[in-house]
């Protein structure tokens, strides 16, 4: 059954999909970016900062060969020389471990960003499960981590080998050699080893993260029916959204047939098409259409009018011009002008022979 499930998820993640999970803390990273971030840092601490931290922690010891009788060796003194030499050497730690914990911040950063997940670190009764352990400790990724630490392990170890051996294949040369000598070159070595490292855990976290990000990528991709759910969920049901679009309709086509017994004139096709248009020559500078229609629209608007006692004109050109031209409650344009005039006075004619 999972790997049926596993199957039918084809399609890439959303980005609501990811900003989910992003929110419960699941993110593509890799703990080899973090060992590299840290080794880095090591390096930096032995190349630049270790030379600067021994002449400093020279110095204090030079103050104490220097004056010796100057310092009590009673309890209290032994107390008060400890708490300042303490206070000292911590002080000048502070330099490399902050080093270290910018290095470890920024690695996480560089990957997924800043990142606040409660839920992540909320307690969950599975995680203290033994059968829950049992499987984590026999899962396949716990045996490829496994496998990745030894690969990564044997290949350290041998470019340890690679570069000490020459250099410690005559170990007696040391003890005729001087001690700062000694010293310089064990220095000298450590740093190149470091490099060497780091430069191999670097190709390592390289291809670590980009399979991170691509399995992070493939575990979170989800159905067709999932991807069809959230759109459903996001964008509104079609079904619903069209019943509101037609009540739309509905009560704007019912705002426009209210306004037709308040027309002057109905000017038809004379079945297919009908406009309704109002004029007042004190308040207006030109006609408003109040309602047009097509087709049923257009016979009920026909309906009304004759309802309303509301002239109508047959004046097919004219009616599908407008029709065609001006929206509801706009004027009507300048090329219109002339046929609605003849239309509109035909009709001031009309009812005062009417009157009459």
């Amino acid at each position: 059954m999972a790997d049926e499930d596993k199957d039918s998820k084809t399609e890439d993640p959303t980005a609501k999909k990811l900003a989910k999970t992003r929110e419960e803390g699941q993110v593509a990273q890799s703990q080899e970016v973090k060992s590299f971030a840290l080794l880095a840092g090591a390096l930096v601490i032995v190349a630049i900062l270790s030379p600067w931290i021994t002449d400093r922690i020279a110095l204090l010891s030079i103050t104490f060969l220097d004056r010796p009788h100057m310092f009590h060796l009673d309890a209290e003194g032994l107390r008060d020389l400890l708490s300042a030499l303490l206070l000292k050497v911590g002080f000048l730690m502070i330099l490399p471990l902050g080093l270290l914990v910018l290095l470890a911040i920024l690695s996480c950063v560089g990957q997924f960003g800043f990142l606040w997940a409660p839920k992540r670190m909320a307690p969950k009764l599975n995680k203290i499960s033994p059968i829950g352990g049992l499987k984590k400790l026999f899962s396949i990724r716990t045996v490829m981590e496994g496998a990745k630490s030894i690969v990564k392990m044997g290949l350290v170890l041998a470019v340890v080998y690679v570069l000490l051996a020459p250099r410690l294949s005559n170990p007696e040369r040391f003890m005729d050699q001087d001690m700062a000598v000694t010293l310089v070159e064990l220095h000298e070595l450590l740093i190149l080893l470091l490099v060497a490292v780091v430069v191999i855990v670097a190709a390592i976290a390289a291809a670590d993260f980009t399979f991170q990000t691509y399995k992070h990528n493939e575990d979170q991709k989800m159905t067709k029916q999932e991807v069809k759910d959230e759109h459903k969920n996001t964008e509104g049901d079609p079904q619903i959204k069209s019943k509101i679009r037609q009540l739309r309709m509905q009560r704007s086509r019912e705002r426009m047939m209210a306004k037709v017994p308040e027309a002057s004139v109905v000017v038809t096709n004379p079945t297919h098409f009908a406009v309704a248009l109002k004029y007042d020559m004190e308040t207006m500078s030109a006609p408003v259409l109040v309602a047009k229609g097509q087709d049923f629209i257009a016979l009920k608007i026909r309906e009304i009018a004759e309802d309303n006692e509301v002239p109508i004109v047959e004046n097919p050109p004219l009616a599908r011009g407008l029709y065609a031209a001006v929206e509801i409650d706009h004027e009507i344009p300048a090329e219109h002008y002339k046929a609605v005039a003849e239309v509109i006075g035909y009709v001031m004619r009309l009812k005062k022979t009417t009157k009459r």
